[in-house]
């Protein structure tokens, strides 16, 4: 009988809690891992790079809340490896940091598991750089140390040279928020100074960061006055005193914002990372996804006759995909278009033409269908040949103004918008964990297929409504909703530029 081939698992660090942070090796490996085993404290974001047939263990550890235990960890690790599987280990920060890495590390050797060590970003390093705090700095301190503040309890006694320790220019504690009085009284009684600067940061290196600065005399009242949770990093030392020059990630215009985004799942990665930049944290709702035709007939049939057509005109991305996979499946490949003029609705939509080595022969100076049809006007689009492959629901504007100039239009379907799957539950857990700030819309149908899903009087008050355009706002404010962003350039680029003004406007 033929053995079975021992897997790999790879013990990743995927960083402090901003995805951007998680290293090009550590992607790479959880692409190809058929297990992925993650914990409570890396960024969710990151777990968009498993496969689509990965499968995903939760075993996160929320303060004292285990999901489960160490022991059961390592035997997961080592039973997925044993059944021949790639195994990505997914672990906060850095793995041999204070994460435990280490341990599994031994239990994967003494097993016979080939393993791989993938370091991230320690938080103990990143996390104060979000904050504007310095670790050394060369007119205070060359010194900096990286403790525990949450030592295994089964040990008899501590294992911190507190004498040592207190001596160091700058000091972070891991973990240190339930043990802070303690960590401070060690330091005191060792010589360092009460008037000694102090930070608290909480959910470091993320939109929800919260930092609380003190001295070594006044950090335990302000942390009961402020009710200040776990999971915080603990920083000690004169260099706190510089945040107040270098503080520059709590300064994004969407910090501390949380913003729905409503559009499908697939085409979200563009606008989600925008508002990454811009400091906000992003919960994608999407309320409607692409699937294609019940069949392909109609578009097959066109684009087998496409030399027939002088142009095409593209509405959005998802025709441009849609229409060029046929074009592919079919055989064909651009130099059929040899001839076809092109027009895009948008710069999104061109650049998704662009992308398939095709020059776009005419954008309309607004992404709108009015604008559209302007723009043929102009350019003499009477007495033409046009294939418009689109949503099989949409607005007619485009062909029945195009018909009444003397053109002749083959409006194709090229795929459908259906609803998501996700449920007015959802978002209402969306709702109890998180206060949303911003709803974007950037298509009709998110509007529609929101209102349905949610309900209007489900909407939480204070939200802002954000639409991509005068379309999108029409239908907006014909569902009942106040809409108060609205993009000039109906793009996401325009949406972010959009809500950034508005918010600057209103603190004002």
């Amino acid at each position: 009988m033929k053995m079975r081939k021992t897997g790999k698992v790879y013990i990743i660090g995927s960083g402090p809690g901003d995805p951007g942070l998680i290293t090009v090796r550590a992607v790479q490996c959880i692409r190809r891992s058929d297990v992925i085993v993650y914990d409570y404290l890396m960024g969710q974001e990151i777990l968009r790079y498993a496969g689509e047939d990965a499968r995903l263990i939760y075993v996160g550890k929320k303060g004292g809340d285990h999901t489960m235990s160490q022991a059961r960890i390592n035997q997961i690790l080592v039973k997925e490896a044993k059944a021949g599987n790639t195994v990505a280990r997914i672990k906060g920060g850095d793995p041999f940091v204070f994460g435990r890495g280490g341990e599994e590390a031994q239990i994967l050797h003494r097993e016979g598991v080939p393993f791989e060590i993938i370091p991230g970003v320690t938080s103990a390093i990143a996390v104060p750089a979000y904050a504007g705090i310095p670790l050394t700095h060369r007119n205070i301190t060359s010194t900096a140390a990286f403790v525990t503040g949450h030592e295994d309890p089964t040990k008899k006694e501590s294992d911190i040279d507190w004498e040592k320790i207190a001596s160091i220019g700058t000091i972070v504690f891991l973990m240190g928020v339930k043990n802070l009085p303690t960590i401070v009284a060690n330091l005191v009684e060792k010589g360092r100074d009460l008037e000694t600067k102090v930070a608290l940061i909480r959910w470091g290196a993320t939109p929800r960061q919260e930092t609380l600065t003190g001295t070594l005399g006044t950090i335990v009242k302000l942390v009961e006055e402020r009710d200040f949770k776990p999971p915080a990093i603990f920083v000690v030392g004169d260099v706190v005193g510089l945040r107040e020059e270098l503080n520059w990630f709590e300064k994004k215009p969407f910090f501390g914002k949380t913003i729905v985004i409503t559009r499908p799942e697939a085409q979200s990665a563009e606008f989600a990372d925008l508002l990454y930049e811009e400091g906000a944290r992003v919960i994608s709702f999407p309320t409607i996804k692409i699937v294609p035709p019940e069949n392909f007939d109609d578009l097959d049939r066109a684009i087998r006759d496409i030399e027939r057509y002088d142009w095409i005109i593209f509405t959005s991305a998802n025709g441009v995909r849609s229409f060029f996979d046929r074009l592919f499946h079919l055989g064909k490949d651009a130099r059929d278009l040899k001839g076809v003029s092109i027009c895009a609705i948008g710069p999104a939509t061109a650049r998704a033409v662009g992308n398939h080595g095709i020059r776009v022969d005419l954008i309309p100076e607004s992404y709108i269908s009015e604008s559209v049809v302007s723009a043929f006007e102009k350019a003499g689009g009477a007495e033409k040949k046009i294939l418009i492959p689109r949503a099989e629901v949409a607005r007619d504007i485009i062909p029945e103004s195009m018909t009444a100039m003397g053109a002749s239009c083959d409006v194709i379907t090229a795929y459908h918008t259906v609803a998501s799957g996700v449920t007015g539950n959802d978002f209402r857990e969306i709702s109890e964990t998180d206060t949303i700030d911003i709803i974007a819309f950037t298509s009709p149908s998110t509007v529609d297929n929101f209102i349905d899903i949610v309900g209007k009087n489900n909407i939480p008050e204070n939200a802002i409504i954000a639409c991509i355009g005068p379309v999108t706002k029409k239908a907006a404010e014909g569902a009942g909703l106040t809409v108060h962003v609205m993009a000039k350039s109906y793009t996401v680029e325009g949406m972010v530029h959009a809500m950034i003004n508005y918010l600057q406007e209103d603190a004002k």
